[in-house]
């Protein structure tokens, strides 16, 4: 029998376009007659313009326009709302009027025909400013806290009052950056009142609706187009004002235009993972059974918007705790927007309340695991629903039995290697498994070969591949003869490819498209005469490897190809989708992890080497263990720069971001990251999906961070409060 695709450890179905470099990013695409924008940025965090001038710029041979708000025309900009939703209040509009709300705001463009006459230029653009000193710091808000979002259930003042152990923290979580290898581009071209746009982009429908919004015009009158994406981590969720800006200055210059972000620019440019203070407070019982627990959270977010993560899920269904109180205030201030990073909200709520829960084991004088079993709900504490699956135990079972966890000395610095401190730390991770409308076009051609596709995006975890295992075992086709479509959104329509949604959503969609498409050849053969198959139940009729034939008599049957031959027709289509039901409310669906970390500290210099990570995962079905150990791999090296690298550092006088290039901004190199690894427990959890697959792109960065924390303080007996965790902290 035909091993099935799905579960096999297949290679990237496009890693050779890739590594060859045929495959097309959003910069690369051959458009005929392009030429070249570049932003003009603000060089002071807060304030409005005096003037801008442009004279040296114009003169410059080749140079075509220098929009600003000056000259620029007034656009629409109708209300939007994206998916995900954006940050509420007004998204910034480009070259629209002379307020300066953030540092390197773009304030004009100059197109020119080649990129470094457009460079040049731009140098020349002179802006003056009334500048005032901004805002960056939320022990400074630009202005009062925005509308706090609350929680409660139960008594948390008498519980905490009667708790055998109270613990009280703040835990802090300096801003992150994306930096994914591909710099956010736009290529936009007019052909008379349609637009069409290549783009780098995580949802090519939001690209286009965002677009329609800000001139005007029918969404079916934009066209976005997004192959492939050399990475977004969430920076490409939404649309960044370099996008309008591309698509106005092509019209304007009457010639496509490409704007291609410095990668400075993209550290203003596009969003980031907010600055989080996370007050705690904990109250247990004396056999370590949580009473009480509130979480009290602080996040900076832009004057013009109020972005906001799911800060507030994890405190509430993560552990067994009957009284909790939580309050999450978003503080305005002269920055950007921030946006989605790898486990927005999971992972840092993660880093407090993990970390929380490490410092309360150890004042109960308690295993830091057996804390964590002693407090396993048996449904979902904050919903009352039952677990799709929660197999927690599990996961914390092999962990540790794979680490060697009670091999450990509990005492805090207390492991030596030579002049190494070391250290073991654990911490737990969830995310919830999200689902959305999605839909998929298939088509068997009469050569017996299979296109489907879906205005989907792969920014890394392998869309192409998976979603190509999916198609070929539900129409019987060996994965050769079945290609993958995605990227444009004249496709069917797709939610957006981020949140571990896609492989849930989409995936499910094609299931069901490739399904009816198989039905309906087995259809045509069992009615037709002429087939072998005639007469024949449906469903006793099987596909494998391209070839329909009875379940129980294989000789008798023929080809997709035969069948499409013999009836005169070029090919079979099919439309077919997902729509997720009434399980959302009548189940919890996470994916969970055990994540255990060893570190290695230097007792004199305070330095942290990883030595290992591991992560065990309940995540349902594994589509592709190739693909997933990948997913683990990246995000577990994510969680490493959390812990202890990354950090953008901002000057307070003007907001100019200083270490805004990737010599400053430290991320992991091979150097840093000698082991990690992931275990994926057997699963399929067909209450969360049609598939059964809970997602994985995001639970592997949430619990990272915290159990490096944790194995910091476990080698060195000083607990840091703040990420990243750095030398000085340890001195």
């Amino acid at each position: 029998m035909t091993r099935p695709a799905a579960g096999t450890p297949l290679s990237r179905v496009d890693g050779r376009l890739k590594v060859t470099g045929q495959a097309t990013y959003a910069a690369e695409h051959d458009v005929r007659g392009v030429v070249h924008g570049v932003i003009v940025t603000s060089t002071v965090g807060r304030g409005r313009i005096t003037g801008i001038d442009t004279r040296a710029a114009v003169e410059q041979p080749g140079v075509l326009k220098v929009i600003s708000h000056l000259n620029a025309p007034k656009l629409p900009y109708r209300p939007f709302r994206g998916v995900p939703d954006p940050a509420r209040g007004e998204r910034l509009r480009v070259f629209q009027d002379d307020r300066v709300r953030f540092f390197g705001q773009p304030v004009a463009v100059v197109v020119a025909e080649t990129l470094e006459i457009a460079q040049h230029a731009a140098s020349l653009v002179k802006v003056g400013y009334d500048g005032e000193r901004p805002a960056t710091d939320m022990a400074s808000p630009a202005g009062s806290p925005n509308q706090p979002e609350n929680y409660q259930r139960g008594n948390v003042d008498q519980a905490l009052g009667r708790a055998h152990a109270r613990l009280e923290q703040t835990y802090r979580l300096n801003r992150e950056h994306h930096n994914p290898m591909e710099p956010h581009a736009t290529i936009a071209r007019w052909d008379g009142d349609r637009l069409t746009v290549w783009d780098k982009t995580q949802i090519v429908l939001n690209t286009r609706a965002d677009l329609a919004t800000v001139f005007g015009i029918p969404e079916e009158s934009v066209r976005v187009v997004s192959p492939f994406v050399g990475g977004a981590f969430g920076s490409a969720l939404r649309a960044w004002p370099h996008v309008a800006i591309a698509a106005l200055a092509a019209r304007e210059a009457r010639r496509p235009v490409k704007v291609v972000l410095t990668r400075k620019q993209m550290y203003s440019g596009t969003g980031f993972r907010p600055v989080t203070e996370y007050k705690l407070t904990l109250g247990a019982d004396q056999r370590g059974r949580l009473t009480a627990a509130v979480h009290d959270i602080r996040a900076e977010t832009s004057v013009y918007e109020d972005y906001r993560e799911a800060l507030t899920v994890q405190g509430q269904m993560v552990y067994a705790t009957p009284n909790v109180r939580q309050t999450y205030r978003s503080i305005p201030l002269d920055v950007n927007t921030p946006t989605w990073m790898r486990g927005p909200g999971a992972a840092t709520a993660a880093y407090a309340i993990e970390c929380a829960m490490d410092e309360l084991a150890y004042e109960l004088g308690m295993d830091p695991i057996e804390l964590r079993l002693r407090n396993e709900p048996d449904r979902d504490p904050g919903t009352g629903v039952p677990f799709s699956t929660r197999r927690l135990r599990e996961c914390f079972g092999i962990g540790s039995r794979t680490v060697g966890w009670d091999e450990r000395n509990p005492r805090p610095r207390s492991a030596h290697d030579g002049n190494w401190l070391i250290g073991t730390g654990v911490a737990v991770a969830t995310y919830h498994t999200q689902r959305a409308p999605a839909q998929a076009l298939a088509r068997l051609d009469a050569d017996g070969t299979a296109i489907v596709q879906c205005a989907t995006s792969d920014m890394g975890p392998g869309t192409y591949t998976s979603m190509t295992q999916v198609a070929a075992d539900a129409l019987g086709l060996p994965i050769p003869r079945v290609r993958f479509q995605l990227g444009d959104s004249t496709m069917p329509p797709a939610p957006p490819h981020g949140g571990s949604m896609t492989m849930a959503s989409v995936g499910s969609a094609v299931q069901d498209t490739c399904d009816k498409l198989r039905r309906q050849a087995i259809r045509l053969a069992v009615e037709d005469p002429g087939s072998p198959l005639h007469g024949i139940p449906a469903d006793d009729v099987v596909v494998q490897n391209g070839r329909l034939h009875l379940r129980d008599n294989p000789g008798r049957g023929e080809t997709y190809r035969q069948l499409l031959a013999r009836t005169n027709r070029p090919h079979l289509e099919v439309r077919g989708g997902y729509t997720p039901g009434d399980e959302v409310e009548r189940f919890s669906t996470h994916a969970y992890g055990a994540v255990f970390a060893q570190v290695a500290v230097d007792e004199r210099l305070g330095l942290v080497r990883i030595r290992r990570v591991l992560g065990v995962y309940d995540a349902g079905r594994i589509i592709n263990p190739k693909l997933a150990e990948s997913q683990a791999i990246g995000g577990m090296v994510g969680g490493i720069g959390m812990a202890l690298l990354e950090h953008t550092v901002t000057d307070p006088r003007d907001g100019r971001i200083v270490n805004a290039n990737m010599a400053d901004y430290l991320v992991p190199v091979n150097a840093d990251v000698p082991d990690v690894s992931a275990i994926y427990l057997n699963g399929d959890d067909r209450t969360a999906d049609p598939i059964g697959v809970k997602g994985l792109g995001e639970v592997v960065i949430v619990g990272v961070a915290p159990a490096i924390a944790n194995a910091v303080f476990h080698a060195t007996g000083r607990r840091v409060r703040e990420l990243p965790i750095t030398a000085e902290a340890l001195l």
